[in-house]
């Protein structure tokens, strides 16, 4: 009797289908479950005489077997004819789903394009600290202990330790650079710097520099010149005028601030250059021997050139940006206009 049933069970797992998750669940509730025909034929051990039950459990087991491997057949079967319907949905003729493309962050892609335009002549890249030691940001740049510079109105001190500061340029950078190469040095020490200045269309308490260097033999002003020449057409065109104007830096001697022709308004006169026609873009000049010795170089036999530009400035020119804060303020629909930048 219970040969007839076990062959019966058998014949009806061989026969078994199933076309979809419910059939399938169908299946598993008949045949696979604690109380289907299989687990029934478990139970029934106990009512078996124990001379049976070896050759009983092992009739039962083929059953389990059976039932298992029929199931995960029909398991592939379903997920089989479920990802062929899912394919045969598939209308190739609809528009792809939109992904909304981001851009480079126009200072990302001003600092990048400064790079690029001295690192094709000579200038090598360096870093340094952002928080800065009062011998790397003052005393080795020959300012004066008295500087206003040095007082808190103008520059973020760290609260326990007043030696220490965030640093107010990139010229610190130059600074260990000069320290700890021998000349010739050509270097650009791009980075993020702080003032404690009120934050305005012009200004900003955190802002961008770069700063260059250049020290070695038989070096003078008109190198100087010719480099930033060089910058200023490859950065804003051929067209672009470029004019020094002198002015004082504890670091260098003689110093000089940069001026180009304004994009704005093609050197006619606007509300960006306050009618001048011109926009300053930096400051510039010989380093001053001081601070070579300072660094350890020997100012009679080498002498250098420094320079420094707000990358912020650049940036304002170069995409004719009016108002400086928008570079921080995370606008979309300001970041948006230079997707094209990627």
């Amino acid at each position: 009797m219970h040969q007839e049933k076990i062959e019966t069970i058998k014949s009806a797992i061989v026969l078994a289908d199933a076309q979809n998750q419910d059939e399938l669940e169908a299946y598993r509730l008949k045949f696979i479950s604690k109380k289907s025909v299989v687990g029934e034929l478990f139970a029934e051990i106990r009512n078996i005489p124990n001379e049976q039950k070896k050759e009983y459990g092992q009739l039962v087991n083929e059953v389990k077997q059976l039932a298992d491997n029929k199931f995960q057949e029909l398991i592939d079967k379903v997920n089989a004819a479920s990802k062929k319907a899912k394919s045969m949905d598939l209308d190739l003729t609809l528009p792809a789903t939109y992904i909304p493309v981001g851009g480079i962050h126009p200072l990302t892609a001003t600092r990048q394009r400064i790079i690029e335009i001295f690192e094709r002549i000579g200038f090598n890249l360096s870093e340094g600290p952002e928080i800065e030691d009062d011998w790397h940001n003052f005393t080795a740049l020959n300012f004066p202990e008295n500087h206003p510079a040095r007082e808190m109105q103008d520059t973020f001190f760290i609260e326990k330790n007043p030696d220490i500061a965030l640093r107010t340029h990139t010229s610190s950078v130059q600074v260990r650079v000069m320290e700890s190469h021998k000349p010739p040095i050509r270097t650009l020490s791009p980075g993020r710097v702080y003032r404690n200045e009120a934050i305005s269309a012009r200004a900003h308490c955190i802002f961008h520099q770069v700063e260059g260097l250049y020290v070695d033999e038989n070096v003078g002003f008109a190198d100087l010149k010719n480099t930033l020449y060089h910058f200023a057409k490859e950065m804003f065109g051929r067209e672009t005028k470029v004019r020094f104007r002198p002015s004082f830096f504890p670091f260098t001697e003689p110093s000089a601030e940069i001026d180009i022709s304004c994009l704005l308004c093609g050197g006619k006169g606007c509300n960006v250059c306050k009618g001048s026609g011109w926009v300053e873009i930096g400051g510039s000049g010989m380093v001053d021997p001081n601070v070579l010795e300072n660094c350890g170089i020997d100012s009679k036999k080498y002498t250098g050139f420094a320079f420094g530009m707000g990358i912020e400035r650049i940036a304002m020119l170069k995409y004719q940006i009016k108002d400086l804060r928008l570079f921080t303020e995370n606008d979309v629909r300001f970041l948006k206009q230079f997707r094209s930048l990627l």
